[in-house]
């Protein structure tokens, strides 16, 4: 392939990180049964929120998505426009193949295959659910993801950028014609509050801390801050993971069942986006640094707004609500599983 994958440094995998798949599982374990033995406590956790946003969460995925934000010089942001394929790419993706793809897995498996072992009453709840999860993409933990497969830190803030201005005009258009109703209720406080704190606030506090470290005692300044931050930022994320995992503790021992069909569309859909993405990327020869993020912003979702919207529309113990819950919930350790196979991909990417 022409075009290589310039901007990726390559850096030394530390122990933890070449196990992380064992932490998420111990995570997912710890998370339930938590949830199970002391419910009180993280329902407790789980009302701390503004805007349907829950603040320690907010907090924890603050702490993972800054060291990624302290990389970008946004002087040289201009220097994205070389990635107009990529940008392409996730665009399509994420807004004429995601929701459809979905609507379709949603049909087949929920009003079809699945549908004699799920409550009747609930079929066009659920499937309306994984709708709405789809017709969101994802803001903040993309750039956890992009972190991890090291890639092009200026293009994962515009394409952010870029996908949450689309987001304020198409996201209800969009569910409406899917879900045939004629208006739709967007919680606007939520889509507001997660786009000021998840892109606005720390993008403002990393450049002012990036400049204040450069110009105290330069580029070893920055280098040791990023590199003291992984460690912080890898436990945000197992800590999340956890607190996740927790919340919904109760149900998916009450619900099993149906959790681990619901899953099923969506692990269908976000390895078929991200797949997709990724091919499609090679085939236009962009850089591996941008196919990685492009196949992950293609494959993941804005859980806050998701959530938020099906519970304004159907309720909170809506079949819908669920189904938004069970995008949280797989959500964490599917995309990493994604980031595992973009790197593991690396050199068939970079072959002709």
């Amino acid at each position: 392939m022409s075009t290589k994958n310039i901007n990726a440094q390559p850096t030394k995998i530390s122990s933890f990180e070449r196990n992380l798949t064992w932490w998420v599982l111990g995570c997912v374990i710890v998370g339930i049964a938590f949830g199970k033995l002391t419910p009180a406590l993280f329902q407790a956790i789980g009302t701390i929120q503004l805007a349907q946003v829950n603040l320690p969460v907010a907090f924890l995925i603050w702490l993972m998505i800054i060291p990624m934000l302290l990389k970008i010089d946004l002087r040289k942001m201009a220097a994205v426009a070389q990635h107009s394929k990529g940008f392409m790419v996730t665009l399509g993706v994420n807004w004429l193949v995601k929701p459809f793809s979905m609507a379709i897995l949603a049909w087949l498996f929920i009003r079809h295959w699945f549908a004699p072992y799920l409550p009747a009453n609930q079929i066009d709840s659920y499937i309306a659910g994984l709708i709405i999860l789809a017709a969101a993409p994802c803001t903040a933990m993309v750039f956890v993801w992009s972190n991890l497969c090291n890639g092009d830190a200026k293009f994962t803030l515009s394409q952010v950028a870029v996908n949450d201005v689309i987001m304020l005009f198409a996201f209800a258009p969009l569910v409406a014609l899917l879900l045939g109703l004629s208006s739709i209720i967007v919680p606007w406080a939520t889509l507001a509050l997660s786009v000021s704190l998840f892109i606005v606030a720390p993008v403002m506090l990393s450049q002012i801390w990036r400049r204040w470290l450069l110009a105290k005692n330069g580029e070893p300044a920055l280098q040791g801050v990023l590199k003291t931050m992984q460690p912080l930022s890898l436990a945000a994320l197992l800590i999340t993971l956890v607190l996740l995992f927790a919340f919904q503790g109760e149900q998916i021992l009450a619900q099993p069942v149906v959790i681990a069909l619901l899953a099923v569309p969506i692990l269908i859909q976000v390895y078929f986006n991200a797949g997709l993405a990724y091919w499609l990327n090679k085939k236009f020869k962009v850089a591996h640094c941008v196919a990685g993020p492009s196949a992950l912003i293609g494959a993941s979702n804005f859980f806050e707004l998701a959530v938020a919207t099906a519970i304004a529309l159907f309720g909170f113990n809506s079949g819908a609500a669920l189904a938004t819950v069970v995008g949280v919930l797989i959500e964490v350790p599917v995309m990493l599983s994604v980031v595992a196979i973009v790197n593991k991909s690396n050199r068939w990417y970079e072959t002709t």
